[in-house]
């Protein structure tokens, strides 16, 4: 080893005296997503004061600012005080630093474009190389994972990692229609977004709940469809600069025919059917359309289109075309005659009429047309890339349009099953695969580009949405990045929770709001006692909070019990664990009765509180669950069956899920596996006991 090595404060770090095995390094990483290939080595590169960074190559701002990003993020989390600052142009490139970043060239931000990178931590420092900076701010990334600490030391285990995406297209998609969402929300998104190596924002501007987008030709459209809600122009740019510097994509979509209640309210004329229009407060699929047999429809979206390309530098634009059930085309005899006169037999073949002429819109101001899988139809142009969303809620075979897309031609990507705002567990998504079982070609396969994360905003407003899009996204993203194989669901759960801690860093509130739900729901008491209930608690999924979309309004508030509970009940695992430990071996019985001893001792704490009309709605919860856990302690410490017992044991928990807070208690399944394990429990014959003792 060299002498320098021996030395504490060098810049090169040295080797952890006590270096983990590669089995322990392995088990201790935290990565997601996974990389394509890593190798576990000996040893460790310990991080001090001297610790610096120097970049190679041919590059420009975009790898500065994010290699001055990373050294502040590094240092915060480790407290060091690093003494390099910050790094420009001028900053001269030295051997002997302790990250060195070599480049080939700067990257374009672009489907296909080079992500890939090598990252190698050795006792002689850090070296990441990559074709284009987007791949070294990749590798950025995965380095700020691999940070991990000893009690005495922050250190990265000697790895070497060699990697890429499995797919070009991973997006995400945040409605901002139907709750407006401020460009500092965006902003904080995207951050999180490029932690995880997402590389494209789908941006839903526009639908029957508001028309976002400053359009400067047409001011009416957010004069009349925003209530004063909506980007400017300006903030639009900033937007788009500010997900470039991460290497993210911004394609935005203005979502027509349907779905277009805001843009008529300020162009009733375009509709398909004369109505007082208005923007629309509620959630749900709504009769408004474009008439796409209306000249004037044409002129308008060409207008439109024309000044977002000059906002979006991404060849693509989503122009919806889902859900447009056709009801004012039924009703219209002009709309009808038209059909006649040009041989349209159905309203989808109106719809593609319509598609054709928009996606020549598109074509002169140099975009290509995605489209959710609605426009998909046998003469749709293959240059259209298909959305897929839809699947078995709406009887059709899970990711059929994917498959009908690529067979068809046109290049697809997939959001059936990536539904984030349906409340489904990380699990329900993280099994989701990109890619079909079917007899595809290699040559359809590859038109398969990826998927996108969905973060619809009928049930969320600025304050809570990063809570329904975290964590949970990050185990997506690797579903979108690493190899098909990699599948374990223990595994992904563990990263998680350590992933789940280091997008807080980032400014997001997915953790940080739900107390301040909590502080709400108690009126500024402790809020210990609540937390605990959300804990044990999920939202109803699916549609079920908001049926038919009438129960929430986009200005109603999210502030309630509900809002704070996540997707993934914190407490669900560990009792499921517990009780199928119990159940199948009879281990665990002493850590199962301290948690339901915890229940009862909670319910305790909880009715110190001084009530209020919130917290009396959860205070049947709160003492149904006391009741349960009292219940099964008796039942687990009985020398023979009661039956009573049992009984009531079974109506506690029927009381105990109810769905009248919106949430479903997420133990309930655990619970009834115990009884029944209780049920059919075998005991012994006290006589005989007594008999074997004498």
């Amino acid at each position: 080893m060299k002498n320098y090595l021996n030395i504490l404060f060098l810049g090169l770090g040295m080797l952890f005296p006590f270096s983990m095995s590669a089995q322990q390094a392995e088990e201790k990483l935290n990565l997601m997503p996974w990389p394509q290939k890593i190798e576990i080595k000996e040893g460790t590169f310990l991080l001090h004061k001297d610790f610096n960074l120097s970049i190679k190559g041919s590059y420009d701002d975009r790898i500065l600012s994010y290699s001055n990003s990373f050294l502040r993020r590094l240092d915060g989390r480790t407290g060091l005080f690093f003494n390099q600052g910050i790094i420009d142009k001028n900053t001269l490139f030295s051997e002997k630093a302790s990250l060195k970043i070599e480049i080939e060239r700067a990257g374009k931000v672009e489907l296909h474009e080079d992500e890939s990178y090598t990252l190698d931590v050795s006792e002689d420092g850090i070296v990441i190389k990559a074709i284009t900076d987007l791949g070294a701010i990749r590798a950025l990334e995965t380095l700020l994972q691999l940070q991990t600490y000893s009690a005495d030391n922050y250190y990265f285990p000697f790895v070497s990692i060699t990697d890429a995406p499995r797919f070009p297209w991973r997006g995400l998609m945040i409605d901002v229609s139907r709750h407006f969402q401020p460009v500092h929300v965006i902003k904080r998104n995207l951050d999180a977004m490029a932690a995880v190596k997402l590389n494209l924002f789908h941006w839903h501007l526009s639908d029957d709940q508001g028309f976002r987008v400053e359009i400067k030709k047409h001011p009416k459209l957010t004069e009349m469809g925003s209530d004063g809600d909506f980007y400017t122009q300006s903030q639009i740019k900033d937007v788009v600069a500010y997900a470039a510097a991460r290497g993210i994509q911004v394609v935005p979509e203005i979502d027509v025919p349907g779905h277009a209640s805001a843009l008529l309210t300020a162009y009733p004329e375009l509709g398909s059917a004369v109505r007082e229009n208005s923007i629309e407060r509620n959630a749900g699929i709504f009769d408004p359309t474009l008439d796409p047999t209306n000249k004037k429809t044409y002129k308008l979206l060409a207008d439109i289109f024309k000044e977002m390309a000059d906002l979006f530098p991404s060849p693509y634009v989503h122009i919806g075309g889902d859900e447009n059930e056709g009801k004012d085309w039924d009703n219209n005899q002009s709309i009808q005659d038209f059909m006649v006169k040009n041989d349209l037999q159905s309203n989808h073949d109106l719809q593609t009429y319509f598609n054709i002429k928009l996606q020549k819109i598109l074509q002169k101001n140099g975009k290509q047309m995605i489209g959710w899988e609605e426009i998909l139809t046998p003469t749709i142009p293959t240059s259209a890339i298909i959305h897929s969303w839809r699947g078995e809620n709406e009887g059709l075979p899970a990711k059929q349009s994917l498959v009908n897309a690529a067979k068809n031609g046109n290049q697809t990507i997939l959001s059936n099953g990536y539904y984030i705002d349906l409340m489904y567990s990380v699990e329900d998504h993280y099994t989701v695969d990109p890619m079909p079982d079917s007899d595809l070609s290699e040559e359809e396969k590859n038109r398969i580009l990826g998927g996108e994360a969905t973060m619809w905003s009928e049930l969320t407003s600025s304050k809570s949405i990063d809570s329904r899009i975290w964590p949970r996204t990050a185990a997506i993203a690797e579903r979108f990045w690493s190899p098909k194989e990699i599948v374990s669901i223990e595994s992904m759960y563990r990263r998680l929770d350590v992933i789940n801690y280091q997008l807080e860093e980032l400014g997001l509130h997915h953790i940080s709001n739900r107390e301040v739900v909590f502080r709400n729901l108690t009126h500024n008491q402790a809020t210990a006692s609540v937390k605990f209930l959300s804990d044990l608690c999920e939202p109803l999924k699916g549609y079920t909070r908001n049926k038919d979309g009438v129960e929430y309004q986009m200005y109603s508030p999210f502030t309630l019990f509900a809002d704070a509970c996540i997707a993934d009940a914190q407490q669900k695992r560990v009792f499921a664990s517990l009780v199928s430990s119990y159940v199948s071996e009879g281990n665990n019985a002493a850590a199962l009765r301290d948690v339901l001893i915890g229940w009862k001792n909670n319910h305790e704490e909880f009715m110190k509180l001084k009530g209020n009309p919130k917290l009396k709605q959860l205070q049947p919860m709160s003492e149904n669950l006391a009741i349960v856990a009292e219940l099964l302690l008796n039942s687990m410490e009985a020398t023979s069956k009661n039956e009573d017992q049992i009984k009531a044991l079974e109506e506690a928990i029927i009381k105990l899920n109810t769905n009248e807070l919106d949430v479903e208690v997420a133990i309930i399944d655990s619970l009834k596996e115990l009884i029944t394990h209780l049920k059919n429990k075998e005991y012994s014959d006290p006589k005989i006991i007594l008999e074997e003792i004498q």
